[in-house]
């Protein structure tokens, strides 16, 4: 059972999620990353289009093979603002209650969002490893911060970079197709995290983590 971190208020307005982002900030850690992974839970949260709910869906795969070994769908109303940069308010207390409900517990969270690739270099990835203590890692479908296309060949990176600081990698997974944005979120390596999105990307762009949840999440009622 994944174990969550004695979680903090959930703010009501901006300046609280700014703030409980600042001080988590520091609790994110660069070390630890497993010696070998088994399994990868992928998170993912869908809107409805006909009401306010969201779907938060989790699947956890077998990583040598790709397949789902346990999945997770929760559903629920956003008790936050959108406000680019505290989308985690918005979609984390739901995923936290997913993952709460896994038999599985995996060797890495990959989130659909960002890790230290934000502004406050907090995203959704940094606020679920720290709260869980689980390695974390962000890939993103577009890019938060500045970068040069990487070489066409699968495998191919250049730096993402925000106020001149590497904070991710634009990740070619497929050759000529538009590289993911992948950051670290807790307790990972750069170099581990790209590692890990190709292995968990070898047919499509996004890893499979990401599409089985998507998939998921948009198949319910």
């Amino acid at each position: 059972m994944i174990r969550v971190r004695e979680p903090h208020p959930w703010p009501s307005t901006e300046a609280e999620a700014i703030a409980i982002q600042e001080k988590l900030r520091p609790l994110v850690r660069f070390d630890g990353e497993p010696a070998e992974v088994r399994t990868a839970a992928g998170l993912d949260v869908a809107y409805r289009d006909d009401s306010d709910e969201l779907v938060a869906a989790v699947t956890v795969l077998n990583v040598a093979d790709l397949s789902v070994v346990d999945s997770v769908v929760v559903c629920g109303k956003p008790e936050f603002p959108y406000i680019p940069g505290l989308f985690a308010f918005r979609e984390a207390p739901s995923l936290l209650e997913a993952l709460k409900k896994l038999s599985v517990v995996p060797d890495v969270l990959v989130c659909d969002g960002q890790g230290l690739a934000h502004p406050r270099r907090f995203g959704l990835a940094c606020h679920l490893g720290v709260l869980t203590d689980l390695p974390s890692i962000g890939v993103g479908k577009t890019a938060m911060g500045r970068y040069e296309p990487p070489d066409e060949q699968r495998g191919e990176w250049s730096p993402l970079r925000m106020d001149d600081e590497v904070v991710g990698r634009a990740l070619r997974t497929q050759r000529g197709v538009k590289p993911v944005f992948v950051s670290v979120g807790h307790r990972y390596t750069l170099d581990g995290a790209c590692d890990l999105v190709l292995r968990l990307a070898p047919k499509y762009r996004l890893p499979e983590t990401t599409r089985t949840a998507d998939h998921l999440g948009r198949t319910q009622d």
